[in-house]
């Protein structure tokens, strides 16, 4: 059941890895299929380590349908995610280094570089703190989401989201991008951000990225 979906939770995990986005068996990775299941990653196993029938696959109330693991100690916040945003299908939780240093220094990530404003859509809000493995996450999650997408947890980590795997798993590999580069600047002075316009431009750009889509229309190539 649902393999293919399986198959691609597991490799999103060892990307997180391979990016160092966490660690260990840190983190987690779920999904909504087309038929309304939610397939999550089973709690405290290395993502290299996990075998198809490892994934977990629930009802988005929270009954397991299939798997004999015990799911992610976020779920209850992960399903409340996906109850609250039916426009969203996939959540990844990482603890990514850079990103989450970011929640000890302020409480907005303002668009400075491109792939930020290209993946994640727009600034990157820090939500308050709240407990791992409670509700409280995918709540704030909610609230301080907006029309980004990702939320960066204060003291903990970050919830990346998407309208599909590849999505959710973008926004978190280039926000970390984006704060490596810009706590090295911050290293060095003051930083700059981008303009409402040019982040605007950056985020538009972005829809006709990949080889499904088509040439970007040259009236959005221009100087802003």
């Amino acid at each position: 059941m649902f393999s293919s979906e399986k198959r691609a939770i597991i490799k999103a995990g060892i990307t997180l890895d391979r990016y160092g986005l966490i660690a260990l068996s840190g983190g987690n990775v779920s999904l909504r299929t087309q038929s309304g299941e939610v397939l999550v990653t089973p709690s405290g196993m290395v993502y290299e380590e996990m075998a198809e029938d490892d994934v977990v696959v629930m009802s988005l109330e929270g009954e397991v349908i299939s798997g004999g693991r015990k799911p992610s100690s976020d779920t209850e916040g992960i399903l409340y995610i996906l109850q609250k945003r039916p426009d969203l299908n996939a959540v990844i939780h990482t603890h990514q280094p850079y990103a989450t240093a970011i929640s000890l220094l302020q409480d907005e990530f303002a668009v400075s570089l491109t792939t930020l404003a290209n993946a994640a859509g727009g600034n990157v809000k820090v939500s308050p703190y709240s407990s791992p493995g409670s509700v409280d996450m995918g709540i704030d999650t909610v609230n301080y989401l907006g029309e980004s997408l990702a939320v960066i947890l204060a003291h903990h980590g970050v919830n990346a989201v998407g309208k599909s795997l590849k999505q959710a798993l973008y926004a978190a590999v280039y926000l970390e991008e984006a704060a490596r580069c810009y706590l090295a600047a911050c290293a060095v002075g003051p930083t700059r951000s981008m303009t409402d316009a040019q982040a605007r431009q950056a985020i538009e750009v972005f829809k006709f990225y990949g080889q499904e889509t088509a040439a970007i229309p040259k009236e959005l190539l221009k100087k802003v």
